[in-house]
């Protein structure tokens, strides 16, 4: 497992060992593949159909649309030192801070339906952050779906090897990488 710096030391991204690209690269090239998200959205219509009533067309234009806010709007945010307001923790009823905890990064508002992009990320401290992955949720529970489980065993697996590795911070993070 390797981990990329992507924005002065704040905002990291995990490139798996057998991967040209990190997961942050992976994600918007498929949110942007107009040929990736019709299949995407064909073996998972049900869902769609269930949760968002939307076309398959529209699914695939809001999704692009979408990435492109959320791009956007992380880079800005870990630019200016404020990833926090766009992070929240993974589990809804989590109400404190925990050791490396599991985020999730999505947008607020959008207009006609929720957006069902999700960046998932393991919290290192105030404002730092290791992005795991993502997905396109269209079920209430990760669990319900392959490739949301998929995301969950990802950012579970980085958090282990963090731990195994003895860190629990940014800065133990920093020494890490700095003794590679």
């Amino acid at each position: 497992m390797k981990f990329e710096e992507l924005i002065n030391g704040k905002l990291w991204a995990v490139r798996d060992d057998n991967e040209d690209s990190h997961e942050l690269e992976i994600l918007f090239d498929h949110w942007n593949d107009v040929v990736w998200l019709r299949d995407f959205f064909i073996r998972n219509q049900e869902d769609l159909n269930a949760f968002y009533h939307v076309s398959l067309e529209d699914a695939i234009w809001d999704t692009i649309e979408d990435s492109d806010k959320i791009e956007t709007m992380l880079l800005e945010l870990a630019e200016n030192d404020n990833l926090d307001t766009l992070f929240r923790p993974l589990d809804n009823n989590e109400i404190s801070e925990s050791l490396l905890q599991k985020d999730k990064a999505r947008l607020k508002k959008r207009p006609l339906h929720s957006s069902w992009l999700r960046i998932y990320a393991i919290r290192l401290s105030t404002g730092a952050y290791i992005i795991t992955g993502g997905a396109i949720k269209l079920t209430l529970k990760m669990e319900e779906r392959e490739h949301t489980k998929l995301e969950l065993n990802k950012i579970d697996k980085v958090r282990n090897f963090l731990l195994s590795e003895h860190i629990i911070d940014d800065d133990s993070f920093i020494d890490y990488i700095a003794e590679l």
